[in-house]
């Protein structure tokens, strides 16, 4: 018997888009639980899903969100074939604009908050919001990887969520939409926001532990459970990931992209670099910026 939660890397892929068909995969889905939001649309044929012990059925155009450690399994109806479309996220990552808006995160934190809003969207009612679009947009931005797709493909997520947050509110679900300013109270499950944000600084993980209110290997202990890897592991991954982007996508020389990476030099990052992708930043460069 599978393990009822599934790990997911959501510090290496915060966001996943993908087609589910039957005529590659295979349903059921087995009850499961995880830390990324779950959105899944259908396109062909029909489903049922059971989210924290209630059922929908699916059929085409219609939509499920699934919240964060919400418990959750999908079956098909019928013998016919069924493709739908599956979108993936961390709510850590999304930042929306707008004081009186409430924190995504934040949000599903509490599931007293949220147990009471609608997840179930059938064909049309979201208005003129096409989900199906969002979805497309989704899976090819992540597929293809042209430049600037991270930032396009972030938008038509917070796009989508504010279309939600709009139904619940002018559904008259207020209660659970007030904002919360987490930016200056964090958590072990938010705290890879403020690295994000600060990346270019000299972040130290008891310093983070500190803001986290917990011991130095609590929080290091907590965080490699939390996200499969240790904290300094991420910073780096998230420094080589930024390093990459601009090595692909601009001029800038090494010395710039050191500093704006947040390593202690040019040196110290040709160093790391070099270690994960066995070629130096110019090579990397030189070789990939005709596939970019």
């Amino acid at each position: 018997m599978r393990a009822l939660f599934e790990y997911d890397d959501v510090l290496n892929r915060p966001v996943e888009a993908f087609y589910f068909d039957t005529r590659k995969n295979h349903l059921p889905v087995e009850n499961h639980l995880h830390y990324f939001i779950e959105v899944i649309y259908m396109y062909e044929g029909s489903i049922a899903v059971i989210c924290n012990d209630k059922r929908y059925e699916l059929k085409c155009g219609d939509m499920i969100f699934m919240p964060p450690l919400a418990t959750h399994a999908i079956y098909r109806l019928s013998e016919e074939n069924c493709r739908y479309a599956v979108i993936k996220f961390s709510a850590d990552r999304i930042r929306l604009h707008g004081d009186y808006l409430p924190g995504i995160s934040s949000l599903f934190q509490d599931p007293s908050l949220s147990k009471n809003l609608p997840i179930f969207f059938p064909e049309g009612s979201l208005k003129d919001y096409d989900a199906g679009k969002f979805c497309v947009k989704c899976i090819e931005e992540l597929a293809e990887k042209k430049y600037g797709y991270d930032s396009i493909l972030y938008s038509a997520i917070s796009e989508y969520l504010v279309t939600l947050l709009r139904y619940w509110h002018e559904a008259g679900y207020d209660e659970s939409l007030k904002p919360f300013d987490n930016s200056k109270e964090y958590t072990i499950h938010n705290i890879i926001l403020y690295i994000g944000e600060h990346l270019d600084e000299n972040i130290s993980v008891s310093d983070l532990a500190e803001m986290c209110h917990m011991s130095y290997s609590y929080f290091a202990k907590t965080f490699h459970k939390l996200y499969g890897q240790s904290c300094k592991e991420y910073m780096e991954f998230l420094r080589l990931s930024k390093a990459e982007n601009l090595l692909l996508f601009t001029d800038y020389d090494l010395n710039y992209i050191s500093e704006e990476t947040g390593f202690a030099d040019c040196s110290h990052f040709i160093r790391v670099f070099k270690k994960k992708y066995e070629m130096t930043p110019k090579r990397f460069r030189k070789e990939n910026r005709g596939n970019a």
